[in-house]
This record gives C-alpha cells, sequence and structure tokens, in this order.
C-alpha cells in the first residue's frame, strides 16, 4: 500500500498494525498510460481505483457522438477538494453496466481493490467497513453539490469556484473537457477565463 494511501485512510481511521498488513495483503498495483481508455461504457465496474499519481476523467458520450466530461479524478496537494477514487460507483455497487467511459489524461499509478476483495476486507475489519461508509457519504455530497451547482449557480459561479477549489486543473486538463464538466461551451469558458 502507497504512502500516500495509508495517510489519507489513517486521517479518517486510525488504523493498527494488523488492519494496515490485512490492506496490504488485497491492494493490488495498476499502471494506465496517457490515453489509455479505463474502462468502456457497458462495462460493469468490479475495481475501484485510489489516484497515487496521475489524472483521469470519465464521460458520457450523447447520441450525436458527443462527449460530457461526468468527472476529473486527481490526487494532488494543492486541490481544495480532491476526488481519489477512479470508479463508477452506481456500476460497482449494483453490478450493472456503466453509462461512463473512463480514460487516463495522464500516466497514472494507482492501487485497486476488487469487490471481492473489500467484501473480504469488510468482514473482517468494523474499521475498514467504517473507512468505506465515509468514502460513499463523501461520494455522495461531492456529487450532490454537483448537481445542486449545476441546477443552482451561474456559469460564471461554477467558473470562479473551479478556479478556487482546483485551478491546478486549469493547466492539466484540455480546456473543452473542463468546459463540459462545468456545463458551459468552450467559447463561454474561454471568456470567462479571460475575464479572470
Amino acid at each position: 500500500m502507497s504512502k500516500k494511501l495509508q495517510t489519507y485512510m489513517q486521517k479518517h481511521i486510525n488504523m493498527d498494525e494488523r488492519e494496515l498488513e490485512l490492506l496490504n495483503t488485497k491492494f493490488k498495483y495498476a499502471t494506465f498510460k496517457k490515453g489509455e481508455i479505463i474502462s468502456k461504457v457497458g462495462d460493469i465496474h468490479d475495481r475501484v481505483y485510489f489516484v497515487n499519481s496521475g489524472l483521469a476523467r470519465s464521460y458520457l458520450i450523447n447520441a450525436e457522438g458527443k462527449d460530457f466530461t461526468w468527472s476529473i479524478y486527481f490526487n494532488d496537494e494543492n486541490s481544495d477538494v480532491i476526488n481519489l477514487f477512479i470508479v463508477d460507483y452506481d456500476s460497482f455497487i449494483t453490478k450493472k453496466p456503466s453509462s461512463l467511459e473512463i480514460e487516463a489524461l495522464e500516466d497514472i499509478e494507482a492501487l485497486y481493490l476488487t469487490y471481492e476483495d473489500m467484501d473480504f476486507l469488510h468482514a473482517q475489519s468494523p474499521k475498514i467497513l467504517l473507512f468505506s461508509k465515509i468514502m460513499a457519504e463523501l461520494a455522495y455530497t461531492y456529487l450532490h453539490h454537483r448537481v445542486l451547482d449545476s441546477q443552482t449557480k451561474s456559469a460564471k459561479e461554477r467558473f470562479e469556484k473551479f478556479m478556487k477549489t482546483t485551478p491546478h486543473l486549469l493547466e492539466k486538463v484540455p480546456q473543452y473537457h473542463i468546459a463540459s464538466y462545468l456545463g458551459i461551451t468552450s467559447i463561454h469558458f474561454s471568456r470567462l477565463k479571460k475575464e479572470l
């Protein structure tokens, strides 16, 4: 298990050596190259990836073939928010095909757990189960605020919030991906960027 993951988990739950060793037996290492598709539409997500380094995005594709960024996954100490786990959580918990495609925007180093390994860990340790519960709650809160923002904030307010919480992504993620993530056109995004 990476130091980053251990530090992050210990922030939420104080685990003992036995629990950390148990986690070490189940987490596996994975890498993805920039541009690589991590999962396709229709795949059933049976793994959850912790981003140790790198950047990914998930997106939806409409009937005309246009894609819309659903989420951006990263692990960056310069950010006010985090999105460390690459997964279509709905597909992961329901075992239904995913509506999302996920691609690496940079080379990625990640650690992952399978659904079965997570179930095993939950049965072995109440603390690990509690950690998973906290992560599910944080994921829900993240999505809840995203939906509220999209329905109640202006494009300018959404852009300003993005710049306040994750300005470093502006240098790493193509502008049109950020624009679709914020629900605005690339032209509008450029205008807001110039105004700022």
